[in-house]
């Protein structure tokens, strides 16, 4: 057969056909396979332009989607927010945005024209510019780049210290679990039959305007299993609104009326805020008849053994002041916010609060979820409202009387944590403005207190110094303004380890106490970045005293864990025909406030802010990591261009839930 011959075999029962196709390279066979190939590249082209047009479609969509959320979010930013922002710390951001955005021009012109200071000679200049170019780079290699190498050496000095201390502390965790060391109590603490050995507690729930989580804390304290004799619960209510003092004080007599011992408190001068509200409880003549006070904020749920678990370690330990117990979040899956909030707190509980309670038996009171021995506050001066901290407050002034704390990290409580960008930024400036006031305030206290040189140095330099003041002003200092400053500067770049190893190694610890965040490490090193210049400014404000450390604004609550304890209400209410008469009564009273609510309730829009000082860094190191693609940086480039989107995504308020 000829080598260009095809041969192909049907099969018919007993028939056999043969087909033969002499020549290969005959003219109509040539036809055929060119036009066979022609419709195949033709479906090809086609296929392939319409996966090219659905990626498009998809890209214009989503990009179409993100352009829309932020014009609307953009279209909905007063003007009056906007207007608070002014700051010393903004004008700096902003000027330091201006002299980058210049620099990177200049830069831009000197990258394209090769300017060179080592190959151009002073007559060889052909411009004003080139001129001014060649004279900066050498002023910033004589002057500007020894200044900012030793700035960023001691930023850098500090960086290392802090993180040796976290990594001590994730070492004296890894010890308690390894030893499975933790505080324990007299079996024998209490006898249970006979109910008259048990301690006259008292429970307080300070709260104010706290609509949405009022009633789910209220339910929790009055169901706390104990002898109802022995126990008495204050609801501590500091709002303004007198159609929610109405619902508060209705929760409470209904409450009563099934034998709880509650009563409910309302101050007419509202001073001091939450300190001023516990010190005002605590100087009613019945205090002196009871000897713990556990403390709940309104957004915190305790399990009906929360006493019966904290209270036992006080047998036989005079020198106890405080049990602390673990906070637990129920919305901590609601948002990335959220997840990136619940990273640090577990890392706070899992690791600080608890190596710190057992080996130094000192922490700063949360200033929830404790148990406080009356004595303890008595003797260190009770409640003071000098400072936005309270609770660090009396904690401080009760370890220098020589109380001690212990941490229960296996009792937890159910709160909530912050879903919108707006409440979380507040809650940290209060946080970190308020430890530095109390600094100020109790430094010469803790010099001349009587204890020891070890325990003065513990709170000087680790508690307050370094974990309250250096931390954040690294963290902002380093990485928000020196990183991007060597872009422009490269005769002090920082070294890859500074920005890219160790922090990637300290997240990683501190996602550990939360094994689950594994996949969010990324994310959680660029939010810890990104709020640092909310932490830096509340140092600074707090430190110097300025205006804005002494603002109070209470966290924003959703109560989405109301739900589920509202049912429980009522399965547990339908058991009993005088339970239901009680619950059809208060229903009945609360359709009548419900009446009157709604004929005197604003609708509140939902809104979001923009945030100048986090755009104004955004666009900085944006702007800095165009400069560092220009000198072909890598990892610094990629960092910078993530953290100025970050940042943007921050100031842009694209993270958590809208504002109310």
């Amino acid at each position: 057969m000829a080598p260009n011959s095809v041969t192909v075999a049907t099969t018919k029962s007993n028939e056999f056909t043969l087909l033969e196709v002499d020549d290969l390279d005959s003219p109509m066979f040539q036809e055929k396979q060119k036009a066979a190939s022609t419709k195949q590249f033709t479906w090809f082209i086609l296929l392939k332009f319409h996966k090219l047009l659905t990626c498009l479609t998809w890209l214009t969509n989503g990009l179409k989607s993100n352009f829309s959320l932020v014009k609307k979010r953009i279209s909905l930013f007063g003007d009056e927010s906007f207007n608070k922002n002014t700051g010393r710390l903004y004008k700096f951001i902003k000027v330091f945005l201006g002299i980058s955005i210049v620099a990177l021009a200049v830069e831009i012109i000197a990258h394209f024209n090769k300017w060179n200071l080592h190959v151009i000679k002073p007559w060889e200049v052909q411009s004003l510019l080139q001129w001014f170019y060649v004279v900066w780079l050498s002023f910033r290699e004589n002057y500007v780049a020894p200044l900012v190498l030793i700035v960023s050496k001691f930023c850098i000095v500090l960086f290392l210290i802090q993180s040796l201390d976290r990594l001590v502390l994730c070492l004296g965790c890894f010890w308690i679990k390894y030893k499975k060391l933790k505080p324990t109590i007299d079996e024998d603490a209490f006898d249970v039959e006979d109910p008259s050995c048990f301690p006259m507690v008292l429970v307080q729930i300070p709260m104010c305007n706290e609509r949405e989580v009022y009633s789910q804390s209220i339910s929790a304290a009055s169901q706390l299993d104990w002898p109802k004799d022995r126990i008495l619960v204050q609801v501590l209510d500091d709002s303004d609104d007198a159609s929610l003092q109405m619902l508060i004080k209705d929760e409470v007599d209904s409450w009563k009326e099934k034998g709880v011992n509650i009563i409910y408190r309302h101050r007419l001068i509202r001073t001091g805020y939450k300190a001023g509200n516990l010190k005002s409880a605590m100087s009613c003549d019945y205090i002196k008849d009871y000897e713990f006070v556990a403390i709940l904020d309104a957004d915190f749920q305790p399990n009906p053994d929360f006493l019966k678990l904290t209270i036992p370690h006080f047998k036989g330990k005079p020198d106890l002041g405080l049990v602390q117990a673990r906070w637990s979040f129920v919305n901590k899956d609601e948002n990335l916010l959220t997840r990136l909030q619940n990273i640090n707190l577990c890392f706070h509980f899992e690791v600080e609060q608890q190596v710190n309670g057992y080996f130094l038996n000192f922490f700063g009171f949360n200033g929830t979820a404790g148990v406080w021995r009356i004595k303890a506050l008595e003797e260190s001066g009770g409640w003071l409202e000098r400072t936005t901290v309270e609770d660090m407050d009396i904690a401080v002034r009760a370890h220098l009387n020589g109380w001690k704390f212990i941490y229960l990290n296996d009792v937890k409580v159910l709160c909530e944590l912050p879903e919108s960008y707006e409440a979380y930024k507040k809650q940290q400036h209060r946080w970190h403005s308020g430890p530095m006031q109390l600094f100020r305030l109790c430094l010469p206290a803790i010099i001349t207190a009587k204890i020891s040189v070890w325990k003065k140095a513990n709170l000087i330099f680790l508690f307050f110094l370094l974990r309250k003041l250096i931390l954040p002003f690294y963290s902002f200092t380093l990485f928000c303004v020196i990183l991007p400053l060597t872009m422009f500067i490269p005769e002090s770049e920082l070294p890859l380890w500074v920005i890219c190893y160790i922090p990637i190694l300290m997240s990683f610890l501190n996602i550990l106490p939360s094994p689950k965040s594994v996949p969010f490490l990324v994310p959680y090193l660029l939010f810890e970045n990104t709020m640092s210049v909310t932490k830096f400014n509340a140092m600074v404000s707090g430190l110097f005293q300025l205006g804005s450390a002494y603002e109070w604004v209470v966290t924003k609550k959703t109560g989405r864990s109301s739900e589920s304890d509202l049912l429980t209400l009522v399965e547990r209410e339908s058991k009993s025909s005088n339970e239901e008469k009680i619950l059809r009564r208060h229903s009945e009273s609360g359709l009548e406030l419900l009446g009157k609510i709604q004929k005197s309730e604003v609708v509140l829009k939902k809104r979001n802010k923009l945030y100048r000082k986090e755009l104004a860094l955004a666009f900085l190191l944006l702007t800095a990591s165009a400069r560092s693609l220009l000198s072909a940086h890598g990892v610094h480039f990629y960092f910078l261009l993530f953290q100025g989107l970050a940042f943007l995504v921050m100031g842009l308020d694209l993270i958590g839930e809208q504002v109310n």
